[in-house]
């Protein structure tokens, strides 16, 4: 079963305490504390020879990865990190990798303001030498602010911030930088009325983005931002991007444009229309899921 497959039928099961603001099917979980802020909650992993290549990524990046990528979620929700907990799973009998990894974990929560303040160290049974990392982050929002996937209507525009495709061969994938800041400009401002990052592939975050908000979506390829070495099917499918994608109402994009004072770039790569939700086309009206992968699922069978 793969994984969207599986969590269709799990999670409807999942029962909420009042206080879930919003629970499962967005970049964050937000919980009401009595304030007129959020509590934000994302959980992530990486696993080896999955998400790196263990016999060439050193341990540091991994540990940054890991982060950042979790850091990425609290952007798409347009929203401050400020905690994290670790919990780490190997068989790796090598000492050293365990304190370059550590290591790398402090300098990236440092860098971005972090403290990691709990977490969980565990072995795996004997075998094959892999790691396993799962960190859970937390941190805050106003409730009047918080970034949706369910917030787009018909007409909307499609952004993207920085380039696509060919992360895992450039090494963008462990060398990116998670859109903090730009994540929080757009809430404080206003402009992102639905919003994701790109950890998956486009084709299939442009999906989500879809079906939340009920709309289907045209993306012209022509106008795709390319990393360098990337093809189209590659900016669609390829996954681990880490970019913003969000949802600007037609008559904002001139203002975004105008105040945008980062040196990441944007650049509108389609709309949202009325249609069946989740599906996206090309300007010609083909589903691009007809020629392109969708993105990356994770799949057991």
């Amino acid at each position: 079963m793969n994984e969207i497959g599986l969590l269709e039928k799990v999670l409807p099961g999942l029962k909420q305490h009042p206080s879930v603001f919003l629970g499962p099917g967005d970049d964050c979980a937000a919980l009401e504390l009595g304030a007129d802020k959020l509590l934000l909650a994302a959980v992530d992993q990486v696993v080896s020879d999955i998400h790196y290549l263990r016999e060439t990524t050193p341990a540091e990046k991994v540990a940054a990865k890991l982060l950042k990528r979790n850091l990425s979620d609290i952007a798409a929700m347009g929203g401050v990190a400020q905690w994290a907990l670790l919990a780490l799973a190997s068989n790796n009998p090598d000492d050293d990798w365990f304190a370059a990894f550590y290591d790398g974990l402090r300098l990236c929560a440092e860098k971005y303001g972090i403290s990691m303040c709990g977490g969980d160290l565990a072995s795996l049974p004997a075998g094959k030498t892999s790691e396993v990392g799962s960190l859970t982050i937390l941190g805050s929002v106003e409730q009047d602010l918080v970034c949706l996937r369910s917030g787009a209507v018909s007409g909307d525009l499609l952004v993207v911030t920085g380039s696509l495709g060919n992360s895992f061969e450039s090494e963008h994938h462990l060398d990116f930088e998670p859109r903090l800041q730009e994540g929080r400009f757009l809430a404080e401002n206003g402009f992102a009325c639905a919003m994701i990052d790109i950890s998956d592939g486009l084709l299939l975050d442009s999906t989500r983005l879809g079906l939340c908000s009920g709309l289907a979506l045209q993306i012209d390829t022509t106008s795709l931002p390319l990393r360098d070495g990337a093809s189209t099917a590659q900016a669609l499918g390829d996954g681990e991007d880490y970019e913003l994608l969000f949802a600007v109402n037609a008559k904002s994009l001139a203002d975004l444009i105008s105040q945008w004072a980062f040196e990441t770039k944007l650049t509108c790569i389609g709309k949202f229309i009325d249609g069946n939700p989740g599906d996206v086309y090309n300007m010609d009206n083909v589903k691009l899921t007809e020629n392109y992968k969708s993105g990356y699922e994770h799949t057991s069978k």
